[in-house]
């Protein structure tokens, strides 16, 4: 059921002037915009017929090749990329109170990241143009997946990169053929130089077609996450999720998710738009800062001070302002994380799910965990974090020296959320051999991780309760040695349960650890003074480290 698309054409953003899509495609001819989108003939689209002619098609991102910018299925260069795995999680979203939590696994593209989607695109459209050689300025994952499509098409690239970027990302690139030019400078400086030599040498640079390509091929991604939440639900009806969390550096990937969404709620394929979730890192933030102060255009940071490269993007220009306009009008928020926080996001979303990730999405966990602690995801949420890479050997070569010097996670990866001083005073508190403990948790999840972290690090007996007033049963029967509560429960919550135990004197000794994701108020938090042992917030407080340094300080 293809729809003819022999009149794809661009819009400019901001005039809304159309041309059609070529080569010579560089920005808006009456404005000058350089952000341009892809419109297509979408009232051919019979939703219903579409989605019955969809589950007869291959899985991959060319499955929805009605809506994107290839008139010609022989012009398609492909290497099996798209359709990756929307994985839900369970240990992860337990410790941070998350009932629906998924990630969108881009590491499975063929160069395992999420630029294999914009290079298919790109090198398809390119190669149906004529076009036979391209310029690129990368800082790393878009010039190696160039690279790969390009080689698979015939097409030559020259890849120019910063200086900061992973000598084997640059390695990688020449592998597959490029000409790799490496600029002691920023990625903005870099792409300067790039644009300077595509126009001397007369070559095509990669401006125009790489917005489009970008937002276009970055659009699949929710067409896949609206089809994959669509399986999971019990009338099979695709959906959007509440959040839509990405860690960015110049903004195109969740600017064309956000276009993704709007489309499918054209067809009404959904019946809403995500918030997104924006998350920089805190060495190069010019989209947190504007937002901070409620700007719409970002000041550019001329020296960007991150060691994760690939978001060293100090002057996103107009993509943040639409991703500003996306979020003022459907709900959302930036929020920045440090090289440390990163990779300390890193480590935790591999213990607790088996995924090891790139340095930008080590990010992007680390901008969810803020989120979900400063209360803006709620515990019912459906939220979809963008893994948008793989871990790669390089990484120690990122790092460097650095990494031994101030990225110590073992002593700093929880002062954020609890100082030293308070856990080990509260274990000094804890004076009884610690070997019975109740954990009272509703979440059944959450409360099975505590259990299973426990009993793999010492010899626990963990008993569970999943609601105040059974807990506080169970307290009275196994007479614990420690109780972990959490504080939000229905009915009896821990508040009650904490003040049924201190005025009982046959349980007002035993230690009180209180795990919650709840913002206390001034006035809660005198409640529970002198009543709990430890005070921790969810969001980076179940994770095994954590429970290791409590295991050993009880067993002392």
């Amino acid at each position: 059921m293809d729809i003819e698309k022999q009149h794809i054409e661009l819009e400019c953003i901001n005039c809304h002037t159309r041309v059609p899509l070529d080569k010579r495609v560089a920005g808006c001819p009456t404005c000058g915009e350089n952000i341009l989108e892809a419109r297509y003939n979408l009232n051919q689209i019979v939703v219903d017929v579409w989605l019955e002619e969809l589950k007869q098609r291959p899985r991959g991102l060319w499955r929805y090749f009605e809506v994107l910018p290839v008139e010609d299925r022989a012009n398609i260069v492909s290497l099996g990329e798209g359709h990756t795995p929307l994985i839900k999680s369970k240990s992860l979203a337990a410790s941070l109170g998350l009932k629906h939590l998924y990630i969108k696994d881009e590491r499975q593209g063929p160069t395992a990241s999420f630029k294999d989607r914009q290079a298919t695109v790109a090198i398809s459209a390119l190669k149906e143009m004529g076009v036979d050689a391209v310029v690129v300025a990368s800082t790393g994952n878009v010039a190696i997946a160039y690279a790969a499509y390009g080689a698979r098409a015939g097409i030559k690239l020259w890849a120019f990169f910063p200086s900061l970027t992973p000598g084997d990302k640059m390695a990688e690139a020449a592998l597959y053929g490029a000409e790799v030019i490496k600029i002691t400078g920023t990625y903005d400086q870099t792409k300067e130089i790039a644009a300077r030599f595509a126009k001397r040498k007369g070559l095509f640079l990669d401006r125009g077609i790489k917005s489009v390509a970008a937002i276009e091929a970055m659009k699949t991604m929710a067409y896949e996450i609206a089809e994959q939440l669509g399986e999971a639900a019990e009338d099979g009806r695709w959906r959007s999720p509440d959040w839509f969390i990405q860690g960015v550096s110049g903004g195109m990937g969740p600017i064309g998710v956000g276009k993704g969404f709007r489309e499918m709620l054209d067809f009404g394929l959904v019946d809403k738009l995500p918030a997104m979730g924006i998350v920089q890192s805190a060495g190069c933030a010019p989209m947190v800062e504007a937002f901070k102060r409620g700007q719409r255009i970002a000041t550019p940071v001329e020296d960007p001070q991150t060691i994760i490269a690939t978001l060293a993007t100090g002057n996103p220009g107009r993509a943040y302002e639409l991703l500003y306009d996306y979020v003022a009008e459907n709900g959302g928020h930036f929020v920045a994380a440090s090289d440390e926080e990163a990779f300390n996001a890193t480590r935790v979303a591999a213990r607790t799910e088996g995924i090891s990730v790139e340095p930008a999405t080590g990010v992007t966990f680390a901008g969810l965990f803020k989120l979900v602690q400063q209360g803006m995801i709620k515990p019912d949420d459906v939220v979809v974090v963008n893994c948008s890479g793989h871990t790669l050997p390089v990484e120690t070569r990122i790092l460097g020296e650095h990494w031994q010097r101030s990225v110590d996670l073992s002593q700093r990866a929880t002062e954020p959320v609890l100082p030293r001083e308070g856990l080990l005073s509260a274990i000094e508190q804890m004076e009884t051999q610690i070997r019975r403990i109740v954990v009272i948790e509703d979440n059944v999840d959450a409360a099975r991780l505590i259990k299973r972290l426990l009993e793999a690090r010492g010899a626990f007996e963990v008993q569970l309760a999943y609601e105040g007033a059974t807990g506080i049963e169970l307290i009275r029967s196994a007479q614990p040695d420690l109780v972990i509560t959490d504080l939000m429960m229905p009915d009896v919550d821990g508040f009650a349960v904490i003040d049924t135990m201190k005025a009982d004197p046959t349980l007002n000794r035993i230690p009180v650890v209180v795990m919650t994701a709840k913002e206390l108020t001034a006035r809660e938090k005198a409640r529970l003074s002198n009543q709990v042992n430890l005070l921790l917030q969810k969001g980076s407080a179940i994770d095994e480290e954590l429970i290791e340094n409590l295991v050993h300080k009880l067993q002392d």
